[in-house]
């Protein structure tokens, strides 16, 4: 189970992410989508796509970001996706895209200028 400070941090990740989708002309259009199958953190449209993001957050050295994002839970987003998808019948004919943002904060929340990087079609 994910401590208090932990679930923070990761929606000050989520919220960095959103905004940066937003000054690149994205539309973000739901946050922490959570379904039995999987977990979702941020869905976004750019034109006629579709962008599944899945937020990684790093205070330390140790591995990418973009490296802990498995085999196994890039199968929990799909399936979360197709739940969303029938919920969401407005957008069967967009084109869907995977893509991964890397935060790397230092400091956690009190470091001035996290670097953001941002991978679309991170995984299929």
């Amino acid at each position: 189970m994910r401590s208090d400070v932990d679930k923070r941090l990761g929606a000050w990740g989520e919220a960095l992410t959103a905004n940066w989708l937003y000054i690149h002309g994205y539309a973000v259009l739901d946050h922490h989508v959570c379904y039995r199958e999987g977990e979702i953190d941020l869905i976004a449209q750019e034109g006629e796509t579709l962008a599944v993001v899945e937020v990684k957050l790093r205070t330390g050295d140790f591995a990418a970001g973009s490296e802990a994002v498995t085999k196994r839970k890039q199968e929990r987003v799909r399936k979360a996706l197709g739940r969303y998808l029938s919920e969401h019948p407005e957008f069967d004919q967009f084109y869907i895209r995977y893509d991964v943002c890397q935060i790397t904060a230092p400091q956690g929340m009190e470091t001035e200028r996290p670097a953001v990087d941002y991978f679309e079609n991170a995984f299929y």
